[in-house]
């Protein structure tokens, strides 16, 4: 397990996840984080800068000049090693699972050697100190990246995957992880859980806004991103890619609901 240690952060840190090929979420939190004032190395990506929109290419080239540190997800490892699917983790047969085959098809033969071997080289595990606290960042889960870990998650596995955490790098008092698309603050008997949800697609809520989180002052917020949806879209059009995911950018919601837990989902009727 690769492991690096960025130090002491004590200033407001940005958290996010899953760029997912929009390059414009992407240049929107950009924005963001000049607005706010915070330089790039407090900014922490959770995985997946490439998944199910049009801009593969554009969008790791960005990421990459803007040198933020990123955790190696199930996307980054998978295409880093040339694997024949992207190891989401999506159960076999579900509308997910089928749709996977052509982004990441796509996104493999977009990509450069030179891109694919930066996201080979990203770290597993990242840890920082901030307010006098010391947080580990993972993607999905430490024993299996593309773990599914949601806010209603059993308390077993939060303890599962912070012991499997701390055997690797040591005590920590909070975890950072991506990977599931919503985000959430879970108290554990262990320390925070903070999910920073995903910038390349909207949280399943039935609005076109991404999300992202700022640590500050030990405080966790959550923020919503305004990008320009129509721009992603027209991406993925000129890519070929299905109109699932263009049409989640639109309204808000996800193709599928089989990857939700059961309490997770809104139903068809209440997705119109």
């Amino acid at each position: 397990m690769r492991h690096v240690d960025l130090g002491v952060l004590d200033d407001p840190v940005l958290l996010f996840g899953g760029p997912y090929s929009n390059a414009q979420a992407l240049g929107a939190l950009f924005a963001a984080s000049q607005d706010r004032r915070i330089a790039p190395h407090q900014m922490i990506c959770t995985g997946d800068v490439v998944a199910y929109c049009g801009a593969p290419q554009r969008t790791t080239a960005m990421i990459r000049a803007m040198r933020c540190a990123v955790v190696a997800g199930n996307c980054e490892i998978q295409l880093g090693s040339d694997a024949a699917d992207c190891g989401c983790g999506f159960d076999d047969g579900t509308v997910c699972d089928v749709l996977s085959a052509r982004w990441y098809g796509f996104a493999a033969q977009a990509l450069s050697d030179g891109d694919k071997m930066w996201m080979a080289a990203r770290p597993d595990v990242i840890s920082f100190h901030h307010q006098g606290s010391r947080y580990g960042v993972i993607h999905g889960g430490v024993q299996d990246v593309a773990r599914f870990i949601w806010e209603t998650s059993p308390e077993s596995v939060f303890a599962e995957e912070w012991d499997a955490l701390e055997r690797r790098i040591g005590p920590v008092d909070h975890i950072i992880a991506g990977h599931c698309g919503l985000p959430f603050l879970k108290t554990t008997p262990r320390g925070r859980w903070i999910n920073a949800g995903v910038i390349g697609m909207p949280p399943h809520d039935g609005r076109q806004q991404t999300r992202f989180a700022l640590l500050d002052g030990g405080e966790v917020q959550f923020h919503r991103l305004s990008y320009d949806v129509e721009a992603a879209q027209a991406d993925m059009t000129a890519a070929g890619l299905p109109e699932d995911y263009k049409t989640a950018l639109r309204t808000g919601y996800w193709p599928s609901e089989d990857v939700l837990p059961a309490g997770l989902r809104f139903g068809a009727s209440a997705r119109g």
